[in-house]
Parts: C-alpha cells; sequence; structure tokens
C-alpha cells in the first residue's frame, strides 16, 4: 500500500481573481472585495496590485483607501465564492478521486498512489501552476504526510517565525512598563525574537517522513491555532513549532487546552484526521437513439414506455423521488424541443409519471424526425418511512397505499402542468390568536393536506376583511344605530364582547388601533355583521366591522 500523500492548495486571492474572471478581466489595477464585520467595511480579499501597493487582508476600507487612492472595491459574495470553490474541486479531481473543500479559499487532495501518473510530485505541482495560471489564478501549494503539513506548507513555507510583540511597540506594553521598554534586550525579556529562516528555501514537498524537519522551522500560526494562542505562546518565547515540539506536552494542555496537542500530533501524524471529499451529486438520467426519426406522438410515448421504467428504477435503488422532469426530443436538424413536468409529491411510481408527460409531448414540434429522446429528473427528493403515530392513523395510511388513493395529488399534479404548481395552493391552521392569522396560504404541492383545525373560541365570521370604520358613538357600548358602508342599520340583537389583544412582540399596523371587543351584532334588516371597539394605541379608539356571517 502506498504511502499517504496529502495535496493542499491554497488560493490567496480567490474572492478578487474570481470577480476578475467574471468580468472578463475588465478589473485594471487594484481590486479589493470587501465585507461588513462588527459594523465595519473590512478588506476580505486583494488582487496582486493591491498588494503590491502595501494593502493587506483583514484592513479597514477606509485606511486602504488612504494608502492607495485608485483602489477599486466590489462587495463580497459568499455564496458565488463557494459556488467556485466547489467548480475548482471538479477541477482538481483529474489529479485524484479524493478531494475534499476547505472554505473559504483552499482544497485538500488525497495523492496517494497518484502522484506517479503525472511524473512525480515536482512534476505534479509543475502541472497545477499552469493550470491556475491558465486560469487567472494564484495558488500556493504543499504536500506532505498528513494534512496537518500539507496545510503548514502550503501557507507558511519560507516564512521567517517572528514576534508579533519588540520593543518599538510601545503601545503593546502596560503603563508601568512603558519607561523600561527601551533598556530591554534579551527576547526573553520582551525584546524581539530570534529571526529563523526556513530551511530548504521554503520547500512545499516535504519528504516520506520528514514532516519533522520540514514544519519546525516554520511559525507557530502553521498549526492552525487561533490569533489569541499564538499570541499567548509568542509572549513566551515560543516562535516557531520546532520550539514547541520540545516542550512538556502536559504543561501544554494545563495551559492552552487539548486543542494546542491535537493541532500538533495532526501535523506530525500522530493523531488521524482524514479527508473527506464531496459526495458526488444524483443524477438521474435515460436516453434512447432511435434507428429511424420518428414525429408521431404514439411513437414517441412508445419510446418513453421503454426508458421511463430505467429512470424509475434508478430512482427507486437510491430511495429517491422525481420533483421535476425535462423529456429532451432531438430533431434530425440538430435542433432540440425540451418539455418539463412538475409533481405535487416525488414518486418513482412510472404509473404517476407517464399521464403528465403525455399531457404535454403534443407541445414538441417534430420537424424533420426526432432522432434522439432524453429522459432526466433534475430535481429528486428523498423518500424516506414516516412514523406514524396511532393504531387508527397507521391504519388508515396503510389502507391508502394498499389502495393506491393518490388522487388528490395526481390533480394537483395534472393542474400543475396546466397553469403551473405555484398557483394551486390550499388552507392550513397557523398558531396565532388573531383572527386574520389563524390560517396560512401553502402550496399545494409542497405541503400536507391539512386534517385537524383548531375549534376557535368563539364562532368566527364566514367573510373576513380588512377593518372598515363605522360611524357609531366613540364608546364601549354596542350602538342602537350605526352607519356602514353608506348605509344606516338598527341593532337587533348584539353578543359579546370577545376581547382580543395584540401580539406586543409585533408592530403590526393593522393592530394599531389597541385592544379590542369583537361583537356579533344582528340589525333589524337581516345581516350577521362582527364589528369590534378598538380601545385605542397609536390610533383613535372607535367602532369597526370585520367580517359577515352567512
Amino acid at each position: 500500500m502506498p504511502k499517504r500523500r496529502i495535496l493542499s492548495l491554497w488560493f490567496p486571492r480567490l474572492g478578487a481573481e474570481r470577480l476578475v474572471r467574471a468580468a472578463r478581466g475588465l478589473h485594471a489595477g487594484p481590486l479589493a472585495v470587501v465585507a461588513e464585520q462588527s459594523n465595519m467595511q473590512i478588506v476580505t480579499s486583494l488582487n496582486a496590485e493591491a498588494q503590491a501597493a502595501g494593502l493587506r487582508v483583514g484592513q479597514p476600507v477606509r485606511d486602504a483607501h488612504a494608502m492607495c487612492a485608485s483602489l477599486i472595491t466590489r462587495p463580497r459574495n459568499a455564496p458565488a465564492e463557494a459556488a467556485f470553490l466547489t467548480a475548482l474541486r471538479r477541477w482538481a479531481g483529474k489529479f485524484s478521486p479524493w478531494v475534499a473543500e476547505e472554505a473559504p479559499d483552499g482544497l485538500i487532495v488525497d495523492l496517494s498512489g497518484c502522484a506517479h501518473l503525472f511524473g512525480g510530485e515536482e512534476t505534479l505541482l509543475s502541472v497545477l501552476e499552469t493550470d491556475c495560471a491558465d486560469m487567472g489564478l494564484s495558488v500556493q501549494m504543499g504536500i506532505a504526510d498528513t494534512l496537518g503539513a500539507a496545510w503548514a506548507l502550503a501557507r507558511y513555507a519560507g516564512q521567517e517565525a517572528t514576534s508579533d510583540r519588540n520593543g518599538d511597540a510601545i503601545n503593546q506594553e502596560a503603563r508601568a512598563t512603558r519607561a523600561r521598554a527601551s533598556k530591554r534586550r534579551h527576547w526573553t525579556r520582551g525584546g524581539a525574537a530570534p529571526q529563523v529562516m526556513a530551511l530548504g528555501g521554503g520547500a512545499r514537498i516535504a519528504a516520506p517522513g520528514q514532516a519533522y524537519g520540514a514544519l519546525s522551522p516554520l511559525p507557530i500560526a502553521a498549526l492552525r491555532l487561533d490569533d489569541q494562542t499564538v499570541a499567548q505562546l509568542n509572549r513566551l518565547g515560543l516562535r516557531r513549532i520546532g520550539d514547541l515540539l520540545g516542550q512538556p506536552r502536559a504543561s501544554l494542555v494545563r495551559r492552552f487546552g487539548r486543542g494546542l496537542v491535537l493541532r500538533l500530533d495532526q501535523a506530525m501524524g500522530s493523531a488521524p484526521e482524514p479527508v473527506s471529499p464531496a459526495r458526488p451529486p444524483h443524477h438521474f438520467a435515460v436516453r434512447m437513439t432511435l434507428p429511424n426519426p420518428i414525429g408521431l406522438v404514439e411513437d414517441v410515448m412508445a419510446a418513453v414506455d421503454r426508458i421511463l421504467p430505467t429512470l424509475c428504477t434508478k430512482l427507486e435503488e437510491k430511495g429517491r423521488g422525481a420533483r421535476t422532469l425535462r423529456l429532451e426530443a432531438h430533431r434530425a436538424d440538430q435542433a432540440a424541443e425540451i418539455i418539463e413536468i412538475g409533481l405535487a409529491r416525488p414518486t418513482y411510481d412510472k404509473n404517476r409519471i407517464r399521464p403528465l408527460l403525455e399531457m404535454k409531448v403534443d407541445k414538441i414540434d417534430a420537424g424533420y424526425g426526432i432522432d434522439l429522446l432524453r429522459l432526466e429528473a433534475i430535481q429528486t427528493e428523498p423518500i424516506h418511512a414516516r412514523t406514524i403515530a396511532g393504531h387508527a392513523e397507521a391504519r388508515r395510511v396503510a389502507c391508502n397505499r394498499l389502495e393506491g388513493n393518490t388522487a388528490v395529488d395526481d390533480l394537483t399534479a395534472k393542474l400543475g402542468a396546466r397553469v403551473g404548481l405555484d398557483a394551486i395552493t390550499r388552507r392550513h391552521p397557523a398558531a396565532s390568536h388573531i383572527p386574520e392569522k389563524t390560517a396560512q396560504t401553502l402550496a399545494a404541492a409542497w405541503s400536507e393536506p391539512a386534517r385537524d383545525w383548531p375549534a376557535p373560541p368563539r364562532p368566527r365570521p364566514l367573510q373576513m376583511w380588512q377593518p372598515e370604520p363605522v360611524m357609531a358613538p366613540e364608546t364601549p357600548n354596542v350602538p342602537c344605530t350605526f352607519r356602514w358602508r353608506g348605509r344606516d342599520w338598527q341593532l337587533a340583537q348584539a353578543t359579546g364582547p370577545e376581547r382580543i389583544a395584540p401580539e406586543w412582540w409585533l408592530d403590526d399596523p393593522n393592530w394599531r388601533s389597541g385592544v379590542r371587543d369583537y361583537w356579533v351584532v344582528v340589525t333589524e334588516q337581516g345581516e350577521r355583521l362582527w364589528l369590534f371597539y378598538g380601545h385605542g394605541g397609536t390610533m383613535s379608539a372607535g367602532w369597526f366591522c370585520q367580517g359577515q356571517f352567512c
């Protein structure tokens, strides 16, 4: 078995160079990608021109503009950068089948048994540099026996181990020691630490079994530690990884926790750190090449009957159901006709999919004939076994499954093929004591039918609308006569009140009238109305009508 070899790829200018690629190189001059952190605009990525101007990542944007007047800034698009990194992961798959993303700007490649296919590790790095240069990307690489060592070489090979505190930085010292800062010379007393150069001129490849020698001259930060731990170690005079390897492990754990020792063991290979590649996306598609072009609907459906069972079998083996399917009909004149269907429930049942395809096949223009059909499930969802509570519910679900009671879902899918699935909705109960918020509208294709509606504490009107003002005395007592919608009404009977308070945690404009007292009012004209008296909040008190009983 070949010895494990790990390649770490770091793209230090990923965000800026992605924008340059998207703009076809239109960004000439210094470019910075900025994001908001702690109510401040911070630089997150720079191109080569901006770094040459002295700018750095993590710098406030106002300081960057002060240093470089011609700086161009663009807001950061984190999802787009993640998608670009995923595209780079697919590209790196040609070097090894075991590639993992290391957000936000790195890749980890397991090269075990793969480097010799490219002429060795040195040649492989040359190929990587050439490919990245062709794509307009800057890259730093490192190869070692462990993930931690490869990560350290990719980012810190050739860097000096320096101190973040020295005698010149007077503002870093406490007030009582600032006066004596200029007298300190030895690094053990707070002065500058010894300058250590990386061995081998910053070699990017650590030979098998040589992780100790390759990592010893690198800074402590190469162990993937947080900034606070690195600063504490520097104050103790531990600048390099080699200085840390000779320290008692028990003392390090007591002072810095187990995380420091774990990172050290992972870099040296004493603790395992696997490379977890991304799972390949599901892909379900079948096609059929026809010996002679066809043009009749019956012939197209006969071909669909041949390929649809194969697609459904693939879906069933993976435990997934199709939500959206696309049928491509490639014609003899190199043109293609495409139709799509959507289902109300994910399924791999061919008997439920075929009628929907048949409804849209007549929209295909065969032209000079169709010589290839391709059917693809472009959107799938997992089909899980449902946990049923109670014997009665379990019996009902089992009977529906045995009898194949999918009429509602099939009807929703057929209507959706005509008007669109988003246009078909259903009502669901909602957890709110506000009358107009006790129900919510959901898409029928992406929701379950509501079976048990909670009973309201008082009867609710069949018709309900936004509150309309009623001309009546501004008193809590039910008026004997009132004017509403341009008519005068006389009171015959009133039932109530039902007091409902607004949701104090929300600023609802419709409830700025404060606490409401609802009354069921029967008029002498025979109308049964739903009136309420608003006691006044940010609005004046008064009477309103919100619904009508039938």
